[in-house]
């Protein structure tokens, strides 16, 4: 359509950008609710792997082929491992998330790497990447499960998770979708469905209100403890009914 080969394949990623880009903004723009700054990281790295998913992800898609579907891949586990790092940080220890962070941005990169290495010689083995994809998937349903946010909108994540695996269906009833109307195939609205767990997590940041602050110091190496510049941190969000106080019994 429009001398654009694969159309609505290309135009769907738009999704990917459109959410991407709002996220961004609202990690950066003080938008999203945080206690301590160093938690914007993983989640800057989420939607950086969304966006970057809508341009490889276009690319891909008007000439797809195995040279141009690494870059469509390797963006996907950007956003893949910043997520399950988002989560270690507002579920079980701050630190910890981010320290993990990087090792698991390499992990994620290396299985696309393998894969592309061995597609070159001719034995291409995509089985990393898929175990990495799923069980990073599944490790972010088991966080959601097991281990409270300290955050309200936990269980957002529930619709994160959901619209992963109604993608994950419209890309495999790619050709059926297609014949139901014969005009949009599954894939193209894998790629919407896909977009909206990056809606989601957009709104869970903008209306999400701190529940239980962390109960080690502040991850940055400096332990201001109560300090005049910790007070006024915590104080202004508990006017703004940002932090919920216990009821007196």
């Amino acid at each position: 359509m429009f001398g654009i080969h694969n159309f609505l394949d290309v135009l769907s990623n738009l999704g990917f950008l459109i959410s991407g880009l709002a996220g961004l903004v609202i990690v950066f723009g003080g938008r999203g609710s945080f206690e301590f700054r160093c938690e914007r990281w993983p989640y800057a790295v989420f939607f950086l792997g969304v966006l970057l998913t809508a341009v490889e992800s276009g690319y891909y898609h008007l000439a797809p082929d195995n040279e141009s579907l690494v870059w469509d891949r390797l963006p996907m586990t950007i956003a893949f491992m910043g997520l399950v790092s988002s989560q270690i940080v507002d579920r079980i220890n701050i630190r910890a998330g981010l320290v993990l962070l990087v090792p698991m941005l390499l992990v994620g990169s290396a299985s696309v790497i393998y894969w592309w290495a061995t597609e070159r010689a001719g034995v291409g083995n995509v089985l990393p990447y898929g175990i990495l994809q799923g069980y990073s998937v599944v490790l972010v349903l088991l966080l959601a499960l097991l281990s409270p946010s300290r955050y309200t909108r936990g269980n957002d994540l529930y619709w994160v998770f959901g619209w992963y695996v109604l993608s994950k269906l419209l890309e495999t009833f790619d050709a059926q979708v297609l014949a139901l109307g014969g005009v949009v195939s599954g894939h193209t609205l894998k790629h919407l469905a896909a977009a909206l767990a990056g809606f989601t997590v957009c709104f869970l940041l903008t209306q999400r209100t701190l529940i239980a602050p962390e109960a080690s110091p502040e991850p940055s190496g400096n332990a201001p403890g109560a300090t005049p510049e910790r007070v006024a941190a915590v104080v202004p969000p508990l006017r703004q009914g940002k932090i919920r106080r216990p009821r007196e019994q």
